[in-house]
């Protein structure tokens, strides 16, 4: 009697975890949703309020009946974003020529993503090829009730919704629904080739996104003089003592999704657990970068063994490990800086 008590309870409290998670985060973040029965199925919602296309002119859902459509929501300065590109460029590759039309909604998380040009730069550079609605507005957005970077949703021949996937992974079972409804959308498609791509996996990681705009952070800094909304104040040099709690040297402009370096030179040091270490930063600035006080596992964005030139608003790859694991980076910054957010892999 006692043990079938235990049992229930047990039972009661994975049942309960279960349904938090999918309410906090949404069903597609513990798995890719697949949609098969018709009373299960909607339609996908328009894409609208787009401020400018790039690679495409200008497309509906309604206007795409008899093509498999990947609608996926990203922003170009999103680590998470930019790890799932090698798999969705492939799947253009593959698939564009039988009957899948890709769009990119790139609905942006800073200001600095607002800008045609920023964005049309990225994706020239990165060789992306599929359409790219910019959804400054969050209209799209809205219009999917969507609340995550990135989100996938495949709408099959019809304009029903089929699959829905939060975030990276799943790229298997997603390039498996692309194929199952191509071969619905034309029945002489019966052999297609699954792609073979080798994507950057994301370490062990402890340490979460930081922000530094008054309007994004999740938490203060260690400074005593904290995060001051539209204020320059003067931080003092001291001693790190919190991991994953970023501390600030020199003069900064607290602005809403940035913190701006206004004196001559500043710091940042941040005791951190992962494999590798971004920033999102602009301006025109030189950055000397320390792991553990020496010049070691440097960035993919690294010159001349532990310095980058700050030259465009972008992701910046800082800190690329062997292994992941705990350290100290210390940022120490000259010129014209805005730092955003720290990110880990």
């Amino acid at each position: 009697m006692e043990l079938d008590w235990i049992k229930n309870n047990i039972l009661l409290v994975l049942l309960s975890v279960s349904i938090i998670l999918v309410f906090v985060f949404g069903p597609g973040l513990i798995n890719g949703i697949s949609y098969g029965g018709t009373s299960n199925m909607q339609k996908a919602p328009e894409i609208g309020g787009i401020s400018n296309w790039i690679n495409s002119q200008p497309l509906n859902i309604s206007g795409l009946r008899g093509k498999v459509v990947l609608v996926d929501f990203w922003t170009y300065s999103c680590i998470n974003c930019i790890r799932t590109l090698p798999y969705i460029k492939a799947w253009q590759e593959a698939y564009a020529d039988k009957g899948l039309v890709i769009i990119g909604v790139h609905t942006p998380e800073f200001d600095f993503e607002k800008n045609y040009d920023n964005v049309k730069n990225f994706v020239d550079k990165n060789g992306i090829k599929y359409a790219v609605a910019m959804d400054n507005d969050y209209v799209t957005w809205g219009n999917y009730n969507n609340n995550y970077w990135p989100r996938k949703y495949i709408v099959d021949a019809k304009g029903f919704i089929r699959y829905d996937h939060i975030g990276e992974g799943g790229y298997e079972e997603t390039e498996k629904i692309i194929q199952k409804l191509l071969v619905e959308a034309n029945s002489s498609l019966t052999s297609l080739i699954t792609t073979n791509v080798s994507g950057v996996q994301p370490g062990f990681i402890q340490t979460p996104e930081i922000y530094f705009g008054y309007n994004f952070a999740r938490q203060n800094i260690g400074n005593a003089e904290g995060l001051q909304p539209e204020k320059v104040v003067d931080y003092k040099p001291v001693h790190v003592t919190q991991d994953n709690v970023a501390y600030l040297e020199g003069s900064w402009k607290i602005n809403g999704d940035n913190a701006e370096l206004k004196s001559d030179a500043g710091a940042v040091r941040l005791i951190y657990t992962a494999k590798s270490v971004n920033i999102v930063a602009g301006g025109n600035a030189t950055l000397e970068i320390l792991v553990d006080g020496a010049q070691k596992d440097a960035g993919s964005d690294i010159i001349n063994k532990n310095t980058i030139n700050i030259d465009g608003f972008r992701l910046y790859n800082i800190v690329s490990s062997g292994a992941s694991g705990k350290h100290l980076v210390e940022i120490n910054a000259t010129g014209s800086l805005m730092l955003y957010t720290f990110t880990f892999g």
